[in-house]
């Protein structure tokens, strides 16, 4: 049957087949459906070496086997690097080289990987070795120069190991023989004088002296004994400079999507593993992960300044108060425009949580219009089928296309396009942390499953191309508000409440003796309190901490851990770990 060359039928293009083991190693096996055309019967090739698109033709498939490695002990993984069909399975080398740290270290891969180098032989015996060169050598020479190549490009910072760098060092000995005049020695050159530099600015900040620091933590965090004075205490401070809030929404924020962005770019895909992040609060792992912790730090001081803001002046009336939260759910919705969902997640997290949501009057306050802005903004982080919402969004702003590089040049993006977006990192984590504490490192035989590291590599694959994204904002520091953020004071949860306790004290205790009210039902009773009358934000999706329950005197569940990422993450199989709170 003769059919047009736009015409194809409806196959799968790759099904599965089963496994095949060979050599301590295990395959997973599909079949690969490939469209091959070929002429018309009569048709030939005659002056043109390829036939027209247009031409009438057969539609001709065949079928080839692909062989994809899933699990291998660690020599066969290595020699899969040099020796692997990179057609076949494109994603082994560099999810190989995202995910070794989480099961072997860089050292161990490099002494599999570089052959010895070659004897030095006489000058008559070069010349005809160079005549009757091994070939296979060659080919796998090449290959491990490729492999360090990509090595040194993508992941640099696998070979940081101050003072001497010694695995540098091995990959420099052997492309000093291998490649001398490649790129990939100069690549190894070049980071060998970046990692001295780094290491000589750290300690010149080391022999400075710490005044620029300044007071410290606890100077900044005294808890008065009573709610007097801690009103005392909180009137009593005086800032120098304009606060945060005196500059315009767009203002504020463009810099916390500058600062998301930059730091977003700066995380390093293989402190994102479950296997890495999870040891995060072991004892000795307080310099693990030291750019996840960026973001971490970065998210929960946007969200400290939100409750410092609010609650950091408690003579304010409800009205005054009411246009404090006005402004930041309009910096949050710019933000949203900006396609920041970082500092957006740690704006609705601030403005959620207890001593910001039980203001009733405060949120009395609030205008229709902002009210609905801030329900709208908190459906994107509803908490409903793992977050499906604020996936399914990210989703969708990472399809959109911007504008071309060769038609727009850097700076001149659009103000209603712009680049990103910048994610929520907390959600890549607790994926990740998921998948390892769901699957084996190991599986029988001893050998390593590498398929969980695909899945893994799938997941910084993803934020890796979100981070070339973030990588097009064009936006200018303000020293300004720059200053006025890291001024803003930053209040600890128990100042918080306490503080959200002097601006609108609790209901007193609601009457519960049966004698005086033996007659009067559940329901009746509950009416009558008054800490149960109506909320302004009582239909607010998403809103994770609701009303404290009846005649509640305690602080509820903690809203804000210091140093920790606000993120639900499931706690690792093995050695204690502390409470992390719920995600908001």
């Amino acid at each position: 049957m003769q059919r047009t060359a736009g015409k194809e039928l409806a196959l799968a293009p790759l099904q599965d087949w089963g496994e095949e083991s060979e050599d301590g190693a295990v395959y997973s096996v599909s079949l690969r459906r490939q469209r091959s055309q070929r002429l018309s019967p009569g048709e030939g090739p005659r002056d043109s070496q390829s036939p027209s698109p247009h031409a009438d033709a057969f539609l001709h498939y065949r079928t080839s086997k692909v062989r994809v490695l899933r699990a291998a002990h660690l020599e066969r993984l290595v020699g899969e690097l040099v020796s692997g069909d990179r057609e076949q399975d494109p994603s082994f080398v560099p999810a190989f080289l995202a995910t070794h740290r989480a099961f072997v270290p860089t050292a161990r891969v490099l002494g599999l990987l570089l052959p010895p180098p070659p004897p030095p032989l006489p000058p008559w015996v070069e010349i005809k070795k160079a005549e009757g060169q091994d070939q296979s050598f060659n080919k796998n020479l090449r290959a491990v120069v490729s492999v360090l190549g990509s090595w040194l490009r993508d992941h640099p910072q696998d070979f940081w190991d101050p003072p001497a760098h010694s695995d540098l060092g091995s990959v420099r000995t052997f492309l000093s023989w291998a490649a001398p005049l490649g790129t990939e020695a100069l690549e190894a050159e070049k980071l060998q004088g970046n990692f001295l530099e780094e290491a000589q600015q750290g300690q010149e900040e080391e022999e400075q002296p710490q005044a620029r620091a300044g007071p410290p933590a606890s100077a900044q965090t005294r808890s008065p004994d009573s709610q007097e004075g801690c009103l005392e205490e909180e009137e009593g401070l005086v800032r120098e400079g304009p606060d945060l809030l005196d500059f315009s929404v767009d203002e504020v924020a463009q810099q916390l999507t500058l600062m998301d962005a930059e730091l977003f770019s700066r995380v390093r895909s293989c402190e994102c593993l479950g296997s890495v992040w999870s040891q995060r609060d072991r004892p000795g792992a307080a310099g693990t992960a030291p750019t996840v912790r960026a973001t971490v730090t970065q998210f929960n001081t946007v969200t400290g300044c939100v409750l410092g803001s609010v609650l950091g002046e408690p003579g304010l009336a409800a009205p005054q108060r009411a246009q404090r939260l006005e402004k930041w759910i309009r910096i949050a919705q710019r933000c949203r425009e900006l396609r920041n969902f970082s500092s957006l997640r740690a704006i609705l997290s601030a403005l959620q949580s207890n001593p910001i949501y039980r203001l009733k009057s405060s949120w009395g306050a609030v205008s229709r219009e902002p009210l609905s802005t801030f329900r709208k903004l908190s459906q994107i982080f509803s908490d409903e089928n793992n977050h499906l919402s604020s996936r399914e969004i990210l989703s969708q702003e990472e399809a959109t296309e911007g504008p071309q590089e060769e038609d727009t040049p850097p700076g001149n993006l659009p103000s209603k396009l712009p680049p990103g977006p910048v994610p929520y990192l907390g959600t890549f984590l607790t994926d990740l942390v998921m998948l390892d504490t769901a699957l084996p490192d190991m599986l029988e035989g001893d050998l390593i499953n590498f398929e969980k590291r695909r899945k893994e590599w799938e997941i910084l694959a993803r934020i890796q191309q979100l981070q070339r994204r973030c990588r097009g904002y064009c936006l200018s520091p303000r020293p300004p508000i720059l200053a006025a953020l890291r001024a803003q004071r930053q209040l600890s949860e128990e100042q918080s409440y306490r503080i959200s306790r002097v601006i609108e004290p609790p209901a007193p205790s609601c009457p519960s003796s049966p004698r005086v009210r033996r007659r009067i039902s559940l329901t009746k009773r509950l009416k009558s309190c008054p800490e149960r009358e109506a909320h302004p934000l009582a239909g607010v999706l998403g809103t994770p901490h609701p009303l404290p329950p009846v005649c509640l005197q305690v602080p509820p569940h903690p809203v804000l851990e210091p140093g920790t990422l606000l993120l639900e993450v499931p706690q690792p199989l093995q050695g204690p770990r502390a409470t992390a709170p719920r995600a908001l």
